[in-house]
């Protein structure tokens, strides 16, 4: 416990001043993704940044793309993985405790959010300290979102989330699961270019789609 809280402020102290208009630019062999970190979830904000400064996605693969779902990558074992090597297992020492700020941050489409291991072994919901998902999805009418409500398989929604998933998409049956901790602000045409790639039954694409770097930016 005592080395998990000196992981975590040795992060925080790492990026002091980091702020709610935090942009990062994801550049990768399909184009390149901007997302904006939110200030809510300072652990996971402080983390990504410092993975970014460290240049610890560099080379990394989507190692999991899935239509109408999602597309993942940094695992650090992914890069110039063969087409055979089981990826998706973390090997980091840590994890980031959950910070999930709901129901102000949900899973629209371009939401920025951290994998995790399943609840059986991780019930508290930690994330993993380098993967990141971030959501494509699918459109909702409003009845499919009543009979989400309904059968009990959501909670109520809010205004601003039944525009999201009627009018952008997304995955709501993700919500208050995982962290959500930033959104794509642009970039989203890159976003289905890698979603459509052509992949195994393991979902990983058949044609590497890597990152080439991120970086911190302005604007």
């Amino acid at each position: 416990m005592m080395r998990r809280l000196f992981l975590l402020l040795t992060l925080c102290a790492f990026v002091l001043g980091a702020g709610a208009e935090t942009l990062v630019l994801i550049e990768t062999d399909k184009g390149k993704i901007k997302v904006r970190l939110y200030d809510d979830t300072p652990l996971h904000r402080d983390n990504f940044i410092k993975n970014v400064k460290e240049g610890v996605y560099e080379g990394v693969l989507f190692h999991r793309v899935i239509k109408q779902f999602m597309v993942q990558a940094g695992d650090l074992n992914s890069v110039d993985a063969p087409m055979d090597k089981p990826l998706g297992e973390d090997t980091v020492s840590y994890m980031i405790p959950a910070e999930i700020v709901y129901p102000a941050h949900f899973h629209k489409r371009g939401a920025l959010c951290a994998a995790r291991s399943g609840d059986e072994v991780n019930p508290e919901k930690a994330s993993s300290p380098t993967q990141f998902y971030i959501v494509t999805g699918k459109f909702y009418t409003s009845m499919e979102l009543d009979k989400l409500e309904e059968e009990g398989k959501h909670a109520p929604f809010t205004p601003e989330q039944r525009e999201a998933y009627m009018l952008k998409g997304g995955r709501p049956d993700l919500d208050e699961r995982y962290t959500v901790f930033g959104e794509v602000v642009s970039g989203d045409k890159v976003l289905d270019k890698i979603q459509f790639e052509e992949t195994n039954a393991k979902d990983r694409p058949l044609k590497n789609i890597k990152i080439r770097r991120m970086r911190i930016v302005s604007e």
